[in-house]
């Protein structure tokens, strides 16, 4: 691969960018990294009636969260702008009219209620209506009308469509990188739109001029691009421009059930499918993003990375520049991927793990001083015992709120399993044993505490169920003495005495 390797991910502002959307990003940029070559954002607004504000804003701010920002793009010029196709819309007439000088595309005149009539008639005789090559020269076009009528419905400023010609009798070869060889016969095909009555470009005129003018080398985009695979490939034909290569990425699919994932699936679930929260402009409704959700970026780069590619080794966690270095195209599956909302969260707590105690801490004091907790506590201690559980920044709080705060109520069944009539006496018991040790160290109240349980010969459960009671409120948590250690003798001992008072 060269330096020349330039590759976009265009989408549409008309909503919040979906994971789906992301992963197209996320493949884009990794093979663009790989290559040394250029990630592109587009943002492909023609359609103004779908465009939604707010929409493009979005997009790239889901970019740079996942650490994917493009290298040009909406105010990143690299001398290939603009890059919004609704500041573009000057261009694409002249290379619409240089289609119809090669006869490669016609001026169609036909209303839509001509052409609804004939959806229906064809539909009450169980066809379905292609305008294409078996009826285009009995239709009202620049192919069927003598160049006098055609010239008088221009000058007139009749409504007109360009339409693309397909051919006829022909099978094309195309070439996907995901996929292989594809063949098409062009007789299945029809005279698709390239440039609509209201002066504007359709997606498939717009698309490849842009991209042949960005010089793009490699289009990586989704599955449902696959049909208009066969147009594309013709219309860089027509122009006598280079093709560049295809990959068409499998779809994203439901956990459960058969379809494309939406988010529909993910309310009905309770999980996210944006990356980031999104509030609709119009209805006001918001639905939840995996950065507020509580994921590291890292983990969802690394989520949506396997989501329909496979490094072929057992390895499953990666950094981003891992994957830069060993993304491989042709490793990208053809079926599609069933995205897993367990996994994703798997994907989350190892990635969290990773993560080092000093960035924790920082993030735990700020949930600490949200609820008005100051500590002297040695918290990266803490959090070195209780990571291991987490899954998500906030569950350090749940894991460890013991330390912090005395508890206030405890388990009934805990209670009703460890709290015996001769209890609060081996409690009394214990406080003394406790007063006495000065080294309140760890392994010093370990040996001190399980040395007067052995010289009782009693059960350990007998004491260590109702002290953890004491100091957590459960019969959950980490090691007892570290707790112990931790909050202190006399935090220690004040915690065994009120829960002998109120139990």
């Amino acid at each position: 691969m060269t330096q020349d390797i330039r590759v976009r991910f265009a989408p549409s502002p008309t909503g919040p960018l979906h994971i789906g959307g992301v992963r197209t990003a996320l493949f884009n940029y990794l093979f663009a990294k790989q290559n040394n070559g250029t990630f592109i954002l587009r943002i492909e607004d023609t359609d103004q009636n779908r465009y939604v504000k707010g929409a493009e804003t979005y997009i790239e701010n889901a970019l740079n969260w996942c650490s994917i920002p493009f290298d040009e793009g909406p105010g990143k010029d690299g001398g290939f702008g603009p890059y919004r196709q609704s500041e573009r819309k000057h261009l694409y007439k002249q290379y619409a009219d240089q289609l119809i000088q090669n006869g490669a595309a016609y001026y169609a005149f036909d209303t839509p209620e001509t052409l609804d009539t004939l959806r229906k008639e064809n539909e009450a005789q169980g066809k379905t209506f292609i305008y294409n090559w078996q009826n285009r020269d009995q239709l009202t076009n620049s192919l069927s009308l003598s160049n006098e009528d055609v010239v008088s419905k221009l000058n007139s400023n009749e409504p007109f469509v360009i339409r693309f010609k397909s051919p006829q009798n022909e099978t094309l070869h195309l070439s996907d990188e995901i996929r292989g060889n594809i063949k098409i016969d062009t007789n299945i095909l029809d005279d698709k739109i390239l440039f609509k009555s209201d002066g504007m470009p359709t997606y498939h005129l717009a698309n490849i001029v842009d991209d042949h003018l960005m010089k793009i080398t490699h289009v990586i985009r989704g599955e449902e691009w696959l049909p208009s695979l066969a147009l594309h490939v013709l219309l860089y034909k027509a122009f006598d421009w280079e093709i560049p290569k295809f990959a068409h990425l499998p779809l994203i699919l439901k956990p459960v059930g058969k379809g494309k994932l939406s988010k529909r699936d993910g309310d009905k679930m309770g999980f996210p499918v944006f990356p980031l929260q999104w509030t609709d402009p119009k209805t006001n409704e918001t639905s939840s993003g995996y950065k507020e959700a509580g994921y590291l970026p890292e983990a969802v780069v690394n989520m949506l990375s396997f989501l329909g590619w496979n490094p072929g080794t057992e390895q499953e966690i990666y950094s981003l520049e891992e994957l830069i270095k060993e993304f491989d195209i042709k490793r990208v599956n053809k079926a599609g991927a069933k995205f897993d909302p367990e996994k994703a969260k798997w994907f989350q707590q190892q990635h969290l793990q990773q993560q080092d105690t000093a960035t924790l801490s920082k993030q735990f004091e700020a949930i600490l001083s949200e609820k008005n907790i100051a500590t002297s506590l040695h918290l990266t201690t803490i959090i070195d015992v209780i990571k291991e559980r987490a899954t998500f920044v906030n569950d350090l709080w749940d894991l460890s709120h013991f330390y912090f705060l005395s508890p206030t109520e405890y388990d009934e069944k805990a209670v009703k399993k460890a709290w015996k009539e001769d209890t609060p006496n081996l409690m009394h018991e214990l406080t003394r044993i406790l007063e006495d040790i000065s080294d309140f160290s760890e392994e010093n109240v370990s040996n001190n505490v399980k040395g007067w349980i052995k010289g009782k010969e009693i059960g350990f459960g007998k004491i260590m169920m109702p002290l953890r009671i004491a100091l957590v409120g459960s019969l959950q948590g980490p090691d007892l003495f570290q707790i112990a250690s931790l909050i202190g003798k006399k935090e220690t001992i004040k915690r065994i005495e009120n829960t002998i008072e109120k139990l």
